[in-house]
């Protein structure tokens, strides 16, 4: 199968991390891919397949996916066929016209889904492929409260340094996820939140906002903390970080049962064999 992937980002952010990985997966498998996107940016020049700046001509391929808004309006402008759409954000469907124009719309988690239902996208249009995220070694947890590092107003950083907790903001969550006590994910909005599953993966309890798909993932007591935007929340979760052990252990587990990489590479690899033609 060949596989044409558009993605029009300027910067690796979680979106772009998940293509990186699910292109590494896919041509373990031996399928041909070719990568449309800025040739100078960052995504281009991590991978190792072929790659086409979106101002060319594109190439033929037994399926498109398109992995930003961007990507998705020129595929749809083009009739580039079968067109399959990542879709990671949960807020509501803005530019209706053109999700009348793909063969399938991926979504993050049941809470994407959702707003694309309300948006009016067919249910048959509609897969759930959740994110994937390595395997990693389990926390020491030693170390400091942590919380991605982020300037997007749209995520709660703000929040955090409000509620006065002590908080390291990382810009390396693999390296300070080997000794964190915990991660603090506070967001206004989330598609579902790739940072939190990393977390998990190295046993890591999370403590996140009540919003988006994070309680698809984060199940309140069980593995891990949900809580309201408040400073008052937020400073009461921290204050029981020590008593989260065995959230940090469930968390761990679901993540090798059902969130690895090769999960969300199998699952999507099963959406392009139902539409390629």
């Amino acid at each position: 199968m060949k596989i044409v992937h558009l993605d029009s980002g300027r910067q690796m952010r979680g979106g772009q991390w998940q293509v990186l990985q699910l292109i590494a997966a896919l041509a373990e498998a031996g399928h041909e891919q070719v990568l449309v996107a800025p040739p100078d940016g960052p995504l281009a020049r991590q991978v190792k397949i072929p790659v086409q700046a979106p101002l060319r001509w594109w190439p033929r391929g037994d399926i498109y996916h398109a992995h930003d808004a961007r990507m998705h309006t020129w595929a749809a402008l083009l009739g580039r066929r079968p067109l399959v759409v990542a879709r990671r954000v949960a807020f509501p469907v803005k530019n209706r016209w053109k999700y009348r124009l793909a063969d399938c719309y991926i979504a993050v988690s049941e809470a994407v889904a959702g707003e694309l239902r309300r948006a009016g996208v067919a249910e048959s249009r509609i897969r759930v492929v959740y994110d994937g995220v390595p395997e990693l070694v389990r926390s020491t947890r030693t170390g400091p409260v942590i919380a991605p590092a982020s300037e997007d107003p749209m995520k709660g950083t703000d929040l955090i340094r409000e509620s006065g907790v002590a908080c390291r903001f990382s810009e390396d969550l693999v390296g300070d996820l080997a000794t964190a006590s915990a991660m603090v994910y506070i967001t206004r909005q989330e598609g579902l939140g790739s940072a939190a599953l990393l977390a998990m993966s190295a046993g890591v309890p999370v403590i996140a906002s009540r919003v988006g798909g994070l309680p698809e993932i984060v199940r309140d007591g069980e593995t891990g903390v949900l809580v309201e935007n408040t400073g008052a929340a937020i400073r009461a979760a921290v204050a029981r970080v020590g008593e989260m052990g065995a959230l940090g252990e469930r968390g761990r587990e679901m993540v090798r049962e059902r969130f690895l990489l090769r999960h969300m590479a199998d699952a999507t690899l099963r959406v392009y064999k139902e539409f390629a033609r």
